[in-house]
């Protein structure tokens, strides 16, 4: 790879890439709160927390952060100018009226109906199921960031979730270290591998049923 960039960062910069300007996007915790920081300076979003604010930010400079600023997931960001704050009444009427262009889900598993698990791990502890549910069916299209594989090798890209769904058939783009796939009705289609990487190291490293175009190109993150 001519630079040098985590795992992470590729994903968040590769999704950045996938809106236009005057989308409303809300961005989960954890990894898909990095894309904030991606955006193309030429294009303009509408970030949206559904902890009640729209019009965030990059990541405030160390030493700069506002303790009043803080995303759904509890972690400092900044606000632009023209960004308004709200109740969480008006931030979930805003998600389930379906003024949400796009959101960025992390996920425990995904699989190649466009069904979604990322909230509960069985017999472990959850503070909540948060927004992700109304996120998913509210949202006009949903994109799913994670690792490709678990820490143990298994794949997370699978024929078909084994954890509790969060929501049926909702994901239409997975991108992850390894690739980028969308879910059609025809089932999942492989339209990008990552930097360094074959076909074949994708579906080696995939449970669902791939859908292989004829051409499939390099994965762009610059």
């Amino acid at each position: 790879m001519a630079e040098k960039i985590s795992k992470r960062e590729m994903i968040v910069k590769r999704i950045a890439r996938e809106f236009k300007d005057g989308d409303v996007v809300n961005l989960g915790i954890g990894m898909p709160t990095m894309v904030a920081d991606h955006v193309p300076a030429d294009v303009e979003i509408f970030l949206q927390s559904e902890n009640g604010f729209i019009g965030i930010g990059p990541c405030p400079p160390e030493g700069q952060e506002d303790p009043d600023l803080i995303n759904a997931g509890n972690k400092p960001v900044t606000i632009k100018q023209g960004g308004c704050f709200f109740d969480s009444a008006t931030s979930f009427g805003i998600i389930r009226g379906g003024h949400v262009d796009a959101t960025v889900l992390g996920t425990l598993e995904v699989d190649q109906e466009g069904n979604i698990a990322n909230y509960i791990i069985p017999g472990k502890m959850v503070p909540g199921m948060g927004g992700a549910m109304d996120l998913c069916t509210g949202a006009k299209r949903v994109i799913i960031a994670t690792d490709h594989v678990n820490k143990n090798g298994s794949s997370k890209i699978l024929k078909r979730c084994t954890l509790p769904l969060t929501a049926v058939g909702q994901a239409n783009l997975i991108v992850t270290d390894m690739a980028v796939m969308e879910v059609t009705d025809a089932g999942l289609v492989l339209k990008e591998v990552a930097p360094g990487l074959t076909v074949e190291d994708v579906v080696e490293k995939t449970d669902a049923d791939l859908i292989i175009p004829h051409e499939v190109p390099t994965m762009r993150v610059a």
